[in-house]
């Protein structure tokens, strides 16, 4: 029985799935997520619902799921009691992902983790570069049809974690990319790659793209304060192109705590287990080799009675030294 076979017998068991995203999630994720729902209303899952945490502030993800009629619910309303299971997807353990911190899962899906969870069907690939290729070859091996909505969501997000940028594909996303091309509103998706970054957005890039200091091939640097907290992200995206730098963080502070969004695509560096080690004992942190990403409360930095530079300058200087410290580079002056 393969692995889908597996997992078409475990959903035909039960009537409610509850589909968790990660935090903040990003294209991979929502349509992981879609596909998951998908399989389970053909296996017989009469109501499956989607779920994440967090924030979605980027252009293209506010676009994603705007053009594609995506329904996620927001985990404030999320009751486990209502459901008969509940599904990680792109994410395998609550810890640094999900603000669900006491939910745990009967189903995960995953393509990196750095620890196998113990619950009733588990499918971690860290050879292939993205979950929405695990759940193409899961619809592909059912035989399922697709719609365009699903068929769009797929392609989208095999090009957004993979095909577009530098950070590894496996031939695992191009051969899911041929598969669902056929089924995807190419039309569509060129308005999700046209969609216009919010003044917010550009100011925090253009903060971030000032305020870098560079250490051997090591960049980081402060966004400021944004109310975008995916602008991180895309600067980091963005900064991992300077001449000489492989290995990116870019730290903000978005409503009342400091995030962050790392990058690497130096093959010693681990930007997950960096971060971690840099930040996991005032905060969150985690995420995988390539890319990563840590929240600090506010007050653990600074007196949240200073003024906005200064907590800007004095959050800055506290993580500098942290994430440099934990790449054992020297400190310099900030």
């Amino acid at each position: 029985m393969t692995r889908v076979q597996e997992l078409a017998e475990y959903l035909a068991g039960i009537d409610s799935l509850a589909i968790i995203c990660h935090d903040n999630p990003d294209p991979d994720c929502i349509a992981s997520a879609l596909a998951l729902s998908a399989i389970a209303k053909f296996s017989g899952v009469e109501d499956t619902e989607l779920f994440y945490g967090g924030t979605i502030s980027h252009q293209q993800n506010r676009a994603f799921i705007n053009l594609l009629h995506v329904n996620l619910e927001h985990t404030e309303s999320f009751d486990p009691e209502r459901f008969d299971k509940i599904a990680f997807v792109d994410h395998a353990t609550p810890a640094g992902h999900t603000e669900l911190k006491a939910v745990t899962p009967d189903i995960v899906i995953d393509h990196h983790s750095t620890e196998e969870p113990k619950c009733d069907f588990v499918d971690l690939r860290e050879e292939y570069g993205s979950t929405a290729a695990i759940l193409v070859e899961y619809i592909r091996d059912l035989g399922m049809e697709m719609n365009v909505q699903l068929g769009s969501a797929l392609l989208f997000a095999l090009h957004r974690e993979r095909i577009d940028f530098i950070r590894d594909p496996t031939s695992h996303e191009y051969e899911a990319a041929l598969y669902v091309y056929p089924h995807a509103d190419l039309e569509l998706l060129e308005r999700l790659y046209g969609a216009a970054f919010s003044p917010a957005t550009v100011d925090a890039i253009g903060e971030a793209i000032r305020n870098r200091v560079q250490r051997g091939a090591t960049l980081a640097t402060s966004a400021g304060r944004t109310s975008e907290r995916d602008a991180l992200a895309q600067a980091a995206d963005y900064l991992l192109n300077v001449e000489g730098v492989d290995t990116v963080l870019v730290f903000g502070i978005v409503n009342d705590a400091v995030d962050m969004s790392a990058r690497s695509i130096d093959p010693r560096v681990h930007a997950g287990n960096v971060l971690q080690q840099a930040f996991d004992d005032v905060g969150s942190a985690g995420g995988h080799a390539d890319m990563a990403g840590a929240q600090i409360p506010l007050g653990l930095f600074a007196d949240s009675n200073a003024d906005d530079g200064e907590l800007v300058d004095f959050a800055s200087r506290r993580v500098l030294h942290r994430f440099f410290d934990a790449l054992h580079l020297e400190r310099g002056e900030e």
